[in-house]
């Protein structure tokens, strides 16, 4: 029996370069992690009170009051608007997405409108929140939140992630300031960040983390702040959170993924990530051509990606030119491998990117840098 169970079940092995991406499976659990979900998977427990367990470690790590833990972090997104808007009156958290007050609006900096996987302002509509926009999409002022601002508005989200515009909008003090000069908590959606702490200390309400990306725990979302709205929060799970719910070997694995980031050798981890960064480096630099037909738009060294036999001794991939970087490396063939973006008249009859483009990956040559897996 093989000891990779992605053989096991026909799945393609997967050296992820890409980052924590939920589409090649966020990170790899730390052993914390996977020692105490087996431990906890045979037990019974009561959930309630294993969250207040987690609250606890939630608040030390991140700074915040208290916190609880959910199914991802677009839930918590979810939960977190809806808290704004019900508070702790259960009727109106069984009712949603419905809402019998007109204090729903949320507001949301253009250029952080972007979907994840799924939009983020879905994320809100779930919760019966009423997205409004400030500003445009690379230009927020101060006067464009204050004008936004009414009677209405129940919360303020702000997104930290690599999909949104970085210049030109809000960052998140003066966002905060606006917001809390007329009484609106914000949230924050904080996925995929490293730091637990720096946002509450900027003044954020709550702060909603991926448990299953950096901090290497099951797939679940983490929800921290001020212990009112965590509350009102976590009271969702009696209306939309239903679905949304975290069981005890998700609760137990992100406390163990949380105490072991409080142990963990950052620099020294930041160091190995970045040497195997350079090591993919040295291995395609040199390996790049210049253009040489008109037709061609780009072209880059990337190693194996997925592969239609034509041949031989030749592979074909159609790679959206938005995916670039994701790659993936096949630990059964070294090949180098040549992305060509070219018109789409010239790729005829292959499957079309999003953009109207087209991809193909064709061998190249062995490649000097194996996998020892």
């Amino acid at each position: 029996m093989s000891d990779d169970i992605r053989k096991e079940i026909g799945l393609r092995p997967v050296i992820n370069v890409s980052g924590t991406m939920t589409s090649l499976g966020a990170s790899i659990v730390v052993p914390e992690a996977i020692a105490a979900i087996s431990a906890i998977l045979p037990q019974f427990v009561e959930v309630n009170d294993l969250q207040r367990k987690a609250s606890a470690i939630i608040a030390r790590l991140t700074g915040g009051e208290a916190g609880f833990v959910t199914a991802s972090c677009s839930a918590g997104i979810s939960l977190a608007v809806a808290a704004t808007i019900t508070g702790n009156d259960l009727l109106a958290i069984e009712k949603l997405p419905d809402v019998s007050t007109d204090k729903n609006e949320v507001l949301v900096q253009m250029g952080h409108v972007v979907s994840y996987g799924a939009p983020v302002d879905q994320a809100i509509r779930i919760a019966g929140g009423k997205v409004v926009f400030v500003g445009q999409a690379t230009s927020t002022h101060r006067y464009h939140m204050e004008n936004a601002i009414t009677d209405r508005t129940a919360a303020a989200v702000f997104v930290v992630s690599h999909h949104v515009v970085d210049y030109g909008l809000l960052n998140l003090k003066e966002f905060v300031e606006i917001a809390h000069a007329k009484d609106v908590p914000v949230i924050v959606d904080a996925a995929s960040e490293y730091d637990l702490r720096i946002f509450l200390e900027q003044g954020a309400d709550i702060a909603i983390y991926s448990g299953h990306k950096f901090l290497g725990g099951p797939t679940s979302g983490i929800v921290a702040g001020q212990k009112e709205l965590v509350r009102h929060a976590f009271l969702q799970n009696m209306g939309i959170g239903r679905g949304m719910k975290a069981g005890k070997e998700s609760i137990a694995g992100v406390m163990a993924a949380l105490e072991a980031w409080e142990t963990r050798d950052h620099e020294g981890v930041r160091e190995r990530e970045t040497s195997y960064l350079q090591l993919w480096k040295q291995a395609l630099d040199g390996r790049r051509h210049e253009r040489s037909s008109p037709y061609v738009r780009e072209r880059a060294l990337l190693p194996l990606g997925r592969r239609w036999p034509e041949g031989p001794d030749e592979g074909a991939f159609v790679l959206p030119p938005h995916q670039f970087g994701r790659m993936t490396y096949d630990r059964a063939t070294t090949l180098a491998l040549e992305i060509v973006v070219v018109d789409a008249a010239v790729s005829h009859g292959l499957t079309s990117s999003p953009r109207g483009e087209r991809g193909i990956i064709r061998q190249k040559s062995s490649c000097s840098t194996r996998s020892s897996a």
